[in-house]
Parts: C-alpha cells; structure tokens; sequence
C-alpha cells in the first residue's frame, strides 16, 4: 500500500490539504476539480473518497468496510499466490456453526455488535 504526505494550508477562506505529486501521477482517478468526500473514520484518521455524480454510494454503505474490502481485491490481484482454499474441516466447521441462523438479507446489525 503506497503512503503519502502532506500538510494542511489555507487555500483562499478554505482550507486544504496538500499531498505529494506522487499520489495524483500513481492514481489518476484524484484529478484536479474531481469530487471527493472526506469521512472522519476515527480522531486523526480519514477516508477520503472520490464520488461521481452518477453513482453516489448506498446511505448505508460503511466507508471502512468498502475500504478494506478494495484492499482485500487489491492484495489478491497483486499477490495471487498468496490465495488458499479453506480446508474440508473448516467448510464442516461453517455449516454446522451456521446451521440453524436465520437470516433477512434486509436485516440490520445491532449497534452493539462488534464485527
């Protein structure tokens, strides 16, 4: 995973957050005048987005989870060796843990639920 810096400055009465070149050559999807939005996902931590007019996300699509699932896409297509099959036992193990669960595919998690 590339890192970039930067610094935060006044840019007219806004102010801005400027990064390395870098992270704009590597990944031109942040080009100047592009939307983006900015989700505070912890103190001193954001998650900063590119969105399209046309296909803005669900309401209820968590930004973390959506970021670590692109991470996850993004490790198996660059490291593809590193993919393993679950073993015959773990598969066993799921079903029989699972078994009985009923599940809405319209169903909420609780708020107390820790994932």
């Amino acid at each position: 995973m590339s890192t970039f810096t930067g610094s935060i400055t006044t840019t007219g009465k806004s102010e801005a957050i400027r990064l390395d070149k870098a992270l704009f050559r590597l990944h031109p999807e942040f080009r100047q005048k592009a939307k983006v939005r900015a989700q505070v996902i912890s103190p001193g931590h954001a998650l900063i987005s590119v969105i399209d007019d046309e296909t803005l996300p669900a309401r209820d699509e968590d930004p973390v989870v959506m970021a670590f699932l692109a991470f996850i896409e993004n490790d198996l297509k660059m490291h593809p060796g590193r993919r393993s099959r679950l073993s015959k036992t773990s598969l066993r193990r799921a079903v029989r843990l699972t078994k009985n669960v009923k599940v809405a595919h319209d169903e909420t998690i609780p708020e107390n639920v820790t994932l």
